[in-house]
């Protein structure tokens, strides 16, 4: 899974009650060794700088901010040595370093939330160095005689250990779906590449987590962008699953070649050249109907410029799609599915609810799913300019 959120390994979900209109951390070292330690505010992928302050002699620190919002902040005192917190509005958290590095050994008073991140970080960190040690183990073993017997009972070790932080995550995920935190154990990594929720089917944790903190928390930056991150992966599923069909499949199959309203066959990839919106529809959806409203438009705009909709019908009566058409004035290519009771093309592309839209390049490539909107509108005009 790609994902564009930028959450630190050690955010911590702050709670309290204070203020409710700002957030008051105080924070002590055991070891100082730097005089200044800063707090910038994380706008889903940019920092924003928002205070530093002096650390005093004895350690301690203090920072107040304003907020009206849950939000992530960054607080270090190097560009290499940070943590990560998740405070909203209200709260007043204590923090205390014991260890050269903030994130390595620090303890949190004030917010549960932030006990459960902390949590998270100790398990994903044991789950990394058990890794690490199998690692090493399966080389060693590599070199030593019976490897066909070792190798495969460590691999299996290695496999299981995966599993079970997935396990974990999810479990955590699944009881924290109105808390922030949830963020983090979403986007946890293994490494560089790989992250802890690796199946394609894990985008429903995805989902359920953006769906409550959207419904929570409707104004919040973070919210929403956990929002569009899930969109874009549903998105880039959809794309793959068209493409395995395109390459398990002869060429013609995703190439429907359907009659329109005269009885000529048109094929789509006779449009090949042009920017082509394929969508499938039918006039008993209320949703299609209303789409097509907004498809004329962007159709009169883009048209002459090397746009064109070809328009596949669902309707089980072709008197209805006809009626249709005619009534609404759609200006664009229609057909329809040769036998709507088995349609044919439909299934190909993965229909699963309608309107459904792929949006193919004038070189005959997919290049959008479920386009709808605002978001249509926006791709187009990053085709043909406004």
């Amino acid at each position: 899974m790609k994902r564009f959120l930028t959450v630190s390994i050690s955010l911590i979900l702050l709670a309290g009650c204070s203020n409710k209109n700002s957030i008051k951390i105080d924070g002590n070292f055991k070891n100082k060794s730097d005089n200044k330690i800063y707090l910038n505010r994380i706008d889903v992928d940019t920092y924003v700088k928002i205070d530093s302050v002096r650390i005093k002699n004895n350690g301690n620190f203090r920072f107040r901010v304003k907020a009206n919002e849950p939000d992530f902040y960054q607080i270090g005192v190097t560009d290499s040595d940070f943590m990560t917190i998740l405070a909203k509005p209200g709260e007043k958290i204590r923090l205390s370093f014991n260890g050269k590095k903030l994130f390595e050994n620090y303890e949190v008073q004030g917010s549960e939330g932030s006990k459960k991140i902390k949590m998270l970080d100790q398990t994903l960190a044991g789950t990394l160095r058990k890794i690490d040690s199998l690692k090493i183990i399966y080389s060693d073993a590599a070199k030593s005689p019976g490897f066909d017997k070792t190798g495969p009972i460590i691999n299996e070790e290695y496999l299981k250990t995966i599993k079970e932080q997935r396990r974990k995550s999810i479990e955590f995920i699944l009881g924290n779906l109105n808390s922030f935190a949830a963020i983090k154990a979403l986007y946890q990594k293994l490494d560089d590449k790989t992250y802890v929720l690796y199946d394609q089917r894990d985008l429903q944790f995805l989902k359920l987590v953006s769906d409550s903190l959207n419904y929570h928390y409707p104004n919040s930056k973070q919210a929403k962008a956990l929002k569009k991150d899930f969109e874009k992966e549903m998105n880039q599923m959809f794309m793959n699953q068209i493409e395995q069909v395109a390459r398990n499949a002869p060429e013609t199959k995703l190439d429907p070649n359907l009659k329109d309203m005269k009885g000529t066959r048109i094929a789509l990839s006779s449009l090949k050249g042009k920017v082509v919106l394929l969508t499938f529809w039918a006039s008993a959806s209320e949703e299609s109907v209303a789409e097509n409203i907004n498809l004329k438009a962007l159709y009169k705009t883009y048209k002459k410029r090397g746009f064109e909709i070809y328009q596949v019908d669902l309707d089980e009566k072709e008197d209805n799609w006809k009626k249709a058409v005619k009534y609404d004035e759609l200006p664009w290519i229609s057909v329809r599915e040769d036998n709507p009771n088995n349609p044919v093309n439909a299934r190909l592309y993965n229909v699963k609810t309608l309107p459904a839209n792929y949006l193919y390049d004038k070189t005959g490539t997919i290049i959008g799913v479920n386009l709808h909107g605002k978001a249509l509108q926006i791709k187009l005009v990053q085709l043909f300019g406004n």
